[in-house]
């Protein structure tokens, strides 16, 4: 039965009532609505080939925005004026993604596009993610456009023929959970060590099933990127998605853009996302609350994102728990023994958590008037091209090439290890991206996840730092 709209409602079920189709009944879920789907190389040629087979078209081609990301290269070399792929398998996925937006009439933003970059970098960057839209994309990190109030889900490479096809999507409705963060932030804390802190407290799958609503004053204090963050790691704490109600700093970011309303379109449409709050009365089905005044910077230690501490602490001991045991022995620490000192190998500042402006501009605070530990190989990879500019018109790349650190082409680069950008068997890397899994970095490569601030630190460092101890 769904929700009357006299009724308190949250934020979820406002944006979920406007887009249902049909709704759940005998077994079978809704179908939603959906306003934006988002593409790239990598989960849509499969998509488009089962179109092919079955004599389908692109249903809304002007509901859809492309770029490439995962298996690109971050140090382009041109010739001719494109950008040469040396991996067949990437060049094919490059290929493929090119033919199919052509032959569909979808704007694709390649690698010779001054848009191109990440896809939840470039999404809201172009002003694509609106206040109560549905966003779908084949990413699992799709979550991050929840920042603006939108409900963004990642989907399946099937899904992603079926949203081309009909632009609608099956889908269950999640359950609620409010996550209220509230106090100010101690110096050397970030909204990376927010979500790392939380998924610690709920565990990795802590809100499975749930749509996590960031709220409280540390949330109203965030910039818009620093939102982005929080809702790009909802799914590493087992969330379908994260979202948070549109505001003041959320109209600001959007004005202006490309694709954001223009003229009296735009003030109608504030008005509306005005209205996308959770009710006074709603109820949720869980609720967490973090004093983040508590909080320390954050480091991880083991094979999951939950699998955290504060940098000062040492490896815990969870003698028993067969999960812990198989992760200290891939990562080959102790338990009892510190993380600061650990000496690392990497360092990578980038992909669609932590590789927007701002996270650029923390690491180069530190790093300013600094070097780079002769034994670490650091990596900075801006979000997009749009990032690269911005970041290059302040200085940040002269400050990160002066300290020794390499300034790459935007890309998804060491966050997965589709790429070249990879880590080799039993290396330690210091990374600002969202997952630790066995082999996510590379075959046999050992990562830490922490924000800018710690990465660059510890870059310095030539081993896991307390950047508190060198800021100023």
């Amino acid at each position: 039965m769904s929700v009357s709209k006299e009724m308190p409602r949250t934020l979820l079920d406002k944006v979920w009532d406007d887009h249902v189709v049909a709704p759940a009944s005998d077994g079978a879920p809704a179908i939603i609505a959906i306003d934006l789907h988002l593409i790239h190389e990598v989960t849509s040629p499969q998509a488009f080939d089962v179109l092919r087979a079955r004599g389908l078209k692109v249903r809304r081609p002007d509901r859809t925005l492309a770029t490439m990301d995962h298996a690109t290269p971050t140090d382009f070399v041109r010739e001719s004026g494109r950008v040469v792929i040396h991996d067949p398998a990437a060049a094919a996925q490059i290929r493929a993604l090119e033919e199919n937006c052509r032959a569909a009439g979808i704007t694709l933003y390649g690698l010779d596009s001054e848009r191109q970059g990440i896809v939840h970098v470039m999404g809201p960057e172009v002003g694509a993610t609106h206040p109560g839209r549905t966003i779908v994309c084949g990413d699992s990190h799709t979550s991050t456009h929840g920042a603006f109030g939108a409900l963004a889900f990642g989907i399946g490479t099937s899904e992603v023929g079926y949203v081309l096809a009909t632009q609608c999507l099956l889908l269950e409705k999640p359950k609620r959970m409010a996550v209220t963060f509230d106090g100010a932030l101690p110096r050397g804390v970030t909204a990376k060590d927010m979500i790392l802190a939380l998924i610690a407290k709920i565990g990795a799958g802590g809100a499975t099933g749930h749509v996590i609503e960031y709220r409280g004053s540390a949330i109203d204090a965030l910039s818009m990127e620093e939102r982005m963050t929080l809702c790009n790691m909802a799914v590493e704490a087992g969330g379908r998605t994260g979202i948070i109600a549109p505001d003041d700093t959320t109209f600001a970011w959007l004005k202006g853009r490309p694709f954001a309303p223009k003229g009296a379109a735009w003030y109608e449409a504030v008005a509306r996302w005005r209205d996308l709050r959770t009710d006074p009365g709603a109820s949720f089905d869980a609720e967490v609350t973090i004093d983040v005044s508590m909080l320390s910077p954050m480091i991880t230690w083991g094979t999951s994102p939950g699998m955290a501490s504060p940098v000062p602490a040492t490896v815990p001991d969870l003698a028993g728990d067969a999960s812990v045991e198989k992760a200290l022995r891939y990562m080959n620490l102790t338990p009892g023994e510190p993380l600061v000192g650990r000496p690392v190998d990497v360092v990578f500042v980038g992909s669609c958590t932590n590789g927007r402006l701002s996270d650029l501009r923390q690491a180069a605070s530190v790093l300013k008037g600094r070097r780079v530990s002769p034994r670490v190989r650091m990596l900075v990879v801006p979000g997009s091209q749009a990032v690269r500019r911005a970041a290059e018109d302040e200085g940040l790349d002269r400050v990160f090439r002066e300290a020794g650190a390499e300034w790459r082409e935007a890309g998804c680069s060491m966050c997965l290890g589709m790429n070249a950008d990879r880590l080799t068997p039993g290396q330690y890397s210091v990374s600002t991206s969202n997952r630790n899994f066995e082999g996510r970095q590379g075959p046999g490569g050992r990562t830490l996840l922490a924000s800018p601030l710690t990465a660059a630190a510890s870059a310095v460092k030539g081993a896991v730092a307390d950047v508190r101890e060198m800021l100023q």
